[in-house]
């Protein structure tokens, strides 16, 4: 369609994304956060209706935009909201399973299907089971549906220009094509990220650091401990976006040797196969751990004690590195931080040089089962994020994935 002709491709994404991210806004407030004029939202907010992008409705009394500000005498100003017709698939890959969830663009997660793998699923058994997954999702979703993309959360070191994993050693892959077969597969545009990177920014745009520019976090599932950094309110990815992998950091001399060769990491000292293991819950049930801890028997207490004292260190190690104000632990990462209450705090502000923990906080995830999921969505979203406008082909028919070259990759990863 053609755009009016006060609009332009950049002020329309610009628009799509403050609603995407900040939830329901009203129209006067779209006004003074963009410095646009009035008409000039008044056209784009228009055409991103005329779009099914998002919808308007009066705002209720008391509620935004009842305060006064109007769209014009004696009218109160329209609140815009993201619809919930236009969704990402977000797919998340584990050792053990393969998860597809369809994320709305206002933020819902409208469906989700995980198919449980008998054995660890490589590149092609996971491709397989994504394709199956989104089929029988796309099969009972309502007709108004529309897929617009697919984002991929990776248990490992993802290759940031083409999708391609460089290595995921707990899944045994090893420079494996993913994104690029995925979308041949599946008709769809497809960009794939390294899971607790993609966690990161999550929780930054939604969960416990939001709107804090300068974050780690750390994610523990059944592929070991990731982590991600935002840093300057962007994600901090490194020269090929590798950067983040603090499950390997260096936190015990007399530890256990990894599976990349170094002794002491992270992910060997803490592990949620440990924790699993000595109170006999199983994998995936981070309630029952949560349960089981809180018993206080003193053989889980050992295995925590040696646990709690690792994450203290491999915290204090990216301080200095990278100085953030905010700590997320997710998985169960943050059960355990629930368990040992401020103790790991109080290690890590111990062990740190005191100027640099004087705003630091060190939290739970905020965003539970959902963090990966809406970290993958927003992969998913990153195309129509970033023109303002849905692609030619949706749901069921092919789109093109054009090759992307490294530099627009990594401003779409710092912009997703």
């Amino acid at each position: 369609m053609a755009r009016p002709a006060t609009t332009t491709p950049g002020n329309v994404a610009r628009v799509l994304r403050i609603v995407h991210e900040g939830g329901p806004v009203s129209r006067a407030e779209l006004t003074r956060r963009t410095g646009l004029n009035r008409s000039t939202v008044l056209a784009l907010v228009g055409e991103l209706v005329e779009q099914g992008l998002v919808h308007e409705e009066l705002p209720a009394p008391g509620g935004p935009g009842s305060d006064g500000r109007s769209a014009g005498v004696g009218r109160p100003s329209a609140i815009v909201r993201a619809t919930s017709d236009v969704v990402a698939a977000a797919v998340t890959v584990e050792i053990d399973a393969v998860g597809v969830a369809l994320v709305a663009l206002d933020g819902s997660v409208r469906d989700r299907l995980v198919e449980p793998q008998s054995a660890v699923p490589g590149a092609a058994d996971a491709i397989d089971a994504v394709a199956r997954v989104l089929h029988a999702l796309a099969e009972r979703a309502a007709p108004s549906l529309r897929i617009v993309g697919v984002g991929v959360a990776v248990p490992g070191i993802v290759r940031v220009e083409d999708g391609v994993v460089r290595d995921a050693p707990h899944l045994g892959w090893r420079d494996e094509p993913f994104a690029g077969p995925l979308a041949d597969r599946l008709g769809l545009p497809v960009r794939a990220a390294n899971d607790a990177n993609v966690g990161a920014w999550a929780e930054r745009l939604y969960g416990s650091a939001r709107g804090v520019d300068d974050l780690v976090y750390l994610n523990g599932g059944a592929s070991g401990i990731g982590g991600g950094i935002v840093s300057a309110g962007r994600p901090f990815s490194g020269a090929d976006g590798y950067a983040g992998e603090l499950g390997h950091t260096f936190v015990a001399a007399n530890g256990i040797r990894c599976h990349c060769g170094a002794v002491g990491c992270l992910e060997t000292e803490a592990s949620r196969e440990a924790l699993t293991a000595v109170t006999g819950t199983a994998p995936d049930d981070l309630d029952a751990l949560a349960t089981a801890l809180a018993e206080g028997r003193d053989d889980v207490e050992r295995v925590v004690d040696r646990q709690a004292t690792a994450l203290a260190t491999a915290i204090r190690n990216a301080i200095h590195t990278v100085d953030p104000e905010v700590v997320v632990l997710g998985g169960f990462l943050g059960v355990l931080l629930g368990h040992v209450g401020d103790r790991v705090e109080d290690d890590v502000r111990a062990q740190t040089m005191a100027a640099m923990t004087d705003r630091l906080r060190i939290v739970p995830a905020a965003l539970g089962r959902d963090v990966l999921v809406r970290g993958a969505a927003e992969l998913g979203f990153a195309d129509l994020l970033r023109d303002g406008a849905l692609p030619v082909a949706t749901t069921g028919t092919h789109t093109d994935h054009p090759t992307v070259d490294r530099d627009d990759a990594v401003e779409e990863a710092r912009s997703a």
